[in-house]
């Protein structure tokens, strides 16, 4: 189970790194923008809609990927956990505590006779 909780966790960075790239090297839509509204060509506001090139195709590819490591990801992460591979708390062995003792409120002892200094009260 851990080798495979190893592969989709490099399968999710190395998509990851791949939008990365792509995202900052495709060209933004918004530079369009200014263009647009100067010369009044409202139509290329947002670009060409019928078709997609390489980068946004491959974009998308390597988005989905990401998703479905991620969803993986938290699947192999919600089951739970048979045999050795438990997790470091559950390795600890347990330890009983002795119950504490319960104090006595007439076995302290108070001073019978005042403290030098006072007038006849015993401190409480």
């Amino acid at each position: 189970m851990t080798t495979l909780l190893a592969i989709v966790i490099v399968i999710q960075v190395v998509s990851a790194l791949i939008i990365i790239g792509l995202v900052l090297l495709q060209h933004g839509k918004g530079a369009d923008m200014g263009a647009a509204f100067g010369s009044g060509a409202s139509g290329s506001l947002f670009g060409a809609s019928g078709s997609s090139n390489f980068l946004s195709r491959f974009t998308g590819i390597a988005a989905s990927v990401f998703f479905v490591a991620t969803l993986a990801l938290s699947f192999i992460s919600s089951r739970p956990v048979t045999g050795g591979g438990a997790g470091v708390m559950d390795q600890i062995p347990a330890t009983p505590v002795a119950p504490a003792q319960p104090q006595n409120p007439t076995s302290q002892s108070q001073p019978s006779t005042p403290v030098q200094g006072q007038s006849g009260e015993i401190p409480k």
